[in-house]
């Protein structure tokens, strides 16, 4: 892994402690707050014994150290390489990151390296220039609980001007679009952001909020046959579901996969996509949706 907080939690906590025992005195009890600040709550077990006793000689008995210098953590090469890969990314631009520093390292990979499925190709525009205004907007709007008044198309592309307080964003992967969740809207809580043709701070009347539609989640069990590799392909093709996933015998196994129901179309489509190598087991509806949508395909043909 190339970065990680658990492998790089000791590493953070020991640094710190370090920092503090050159900057100052230090009691006992201000390195356990730093090892419990920075590290796991188990650690203290583990990190404050090992300095005391000299297992790791960088702190005496008088928790005092014979290092001058407080320690810096620099990047390593293939932690450079992988960052300025990033930078590639066309969504790096609706945040304001700084690549600063990597001029000297290659790409780790480039978008030429790989290649991304069942993904569809009017996604969002991240190199217009008004869109990436509108998103930072909004984003800010979002920080400091700002109020804002939109222009959108409406899908007879009429203008149409909504006045709401944005609550999150959320990013589709397989449309590739960012939308704003908001409240206080009429017309709806979700709202494309590339359908955005204008955005201001709003300072009208105060916005009546409604509560927040409730998430309806389901479950539905697959049974997965382990050929061609299926397992580990369905697994990455589900990363970003909650699931649970049980072994029947050496090539068949059960995953139970948690879902928006507003997700269930996409999650259809994931799903033929493996053809007869996953079956759905239940819920009857979301069989009887595979079944109508292969009769669908059946007829076209």
């Amino acid at each position: 892994m190339i970065f990680s907080e658990i492998y790089s939690a000791y590493y953070n906590a020991v640094a710190k402690i370090l920092s503090k025992v050159i900057e100052e005195d230090t009691t006992e009890k201000d390195l356990q707050n730093i090892i419990e600040s920075t590290a796991f709550a188990e650690s203290s077990l583990t990190i404050l014994p090992a300095l005391k006793s000299g297992k790791w000689q960088v702190i005496n008995e008088e928790l005092t150290t014979p290092i001058l210098n407080a320690p810096t953590m620099p990047l390593t090469t293939l932690q450079k390489r992988w960052l300025k890969s990033l930078s590639l990314d066309p969504r790096i631009r609706l945040f304001d990151i700084s690549f600063d520093g990597l001029d000297d390292v290659e790409h780790l990979f480039t978008p030429d390296d790989y290649v991304v499925y069942d993904r569809y190709l009017d996604g969002d525009p991240y190199y217009d220039e008004a869109y990436v205004k509108n998103f930072k907007t909004i984003l800010e709007a979002i920080k400091n609980k700002t109020p804002l008044k939109i222009e959108i198309l409406n899908r007879l592309h009429q203008p149409v001007t909504l006045n709401t307080l944005p609550i999150r964003l959320e990013y589709s992967e397989k449309d590739d679009k960012f939308r704003m969740i908001s409240k206080g809207c009429k017309y709806g809580g979700t709202i494309n952001i590339a359908r955005i043709t204008n955005i201001e701070k709003y300072n009208g009347s105060a916005i009546t909020l409604t509560r927040e539609k409730q998430t309806e989640y389901k479950v539905v069990t697959l049974k997965v046959y382990d050929q061609r590799n299926t397992l580990e392909r369905s697994m990455l093709h589900f990363a970003h579901f909650e699931k649970q996933v049980e072994k029947l015998d050496d090539t068949t196994y059960l995953a139970h996969i948690k879902y928006d129901k507003d997700d269930e179309t996409e999650l259809v489509i994931r799903v033929l996509c493996f053809g007869p190598m996953v079956e759905v087991i239940e819920p009857d509806g979301f069989r009887n949706l595979i079944i109508e949508r292969l009769k669908k395909q059946k007829a076209l043909m």
